[in-house]
C-alpha cells in the first residue's frame, strides 16, 4: 500500500487530518502523522521532529499555504511520488517547486479519493 505522510496531523477528531489518518489506515495504507503538537492519531504518535522516511508515496497536506514555506525543504527532501493539496492548502509556489523536483501534485481531497477508490 502507499506510505503517506499526513502533514498537519492532529489528535482533534473535528480536524480533517484526524479523519484522513484514520481512513488511510482503515484502507491499509502506512500512515506517518507529522504535526506541530504531540499527540496520537489512529493509534500512532504524531511526530513533531520531521522524521526522514524512505519510500514515501504521498504527502497529504493539511497545513495552510501561509504556513507551508517552513515545510518546503522537509517535503521535498522526502522525495514523495506526489503531494496532495487538500481543499484550502493549494499553493502554486510549492506546486512549482515540486514539479522542479519531479514530484507530481494533485489538488484533491484525500477523504474523497479514498471513498471512491481513486487514492
Amino acid at each position: 500500500m502507499k506510505k503517506t505522510i499526513v502533514l498537519g496531523a492532529s489528535d482533534n477528531p473535528s480536524r480533517y487530518s484526524f479523519r484522513a489518518a484514520h481512513m488511510l489506515k482503515k484502507h491499509g495504507h502506512e500512515v506517518v502523522p507529522v504535526g506541530i503538537r504531540k499527540g496520537e492519531v489512529a493509534g500512532l504518535p504524531i511526530h513533531t521532529d520531521r522524521p526522514q522516511e524512505q519510500d514515501v508515496d504521498t504527502v497529504t497536506l493539511y497545513v495552510g499555504p501561509q504556513n507551508q514555506p517552513g515545510w518546503y525543504d522537509y517535503i521535498l527532501d522526502l522525495k514523495p511520488k506526489r503531494i496532495l493539496f487538500n481543499p484550502g492548502t493549494e499553493n502554486p509556489e510549492l506546486e512549482r517547486l515540486a514539479h522542479q523536483h519531479g514530484i507530481r501534485t494533485e489538488e484533491a481531497c484525500t477523504l474523497v479519493l479514498l471513498s471512491i477508490g481513486q487514492y
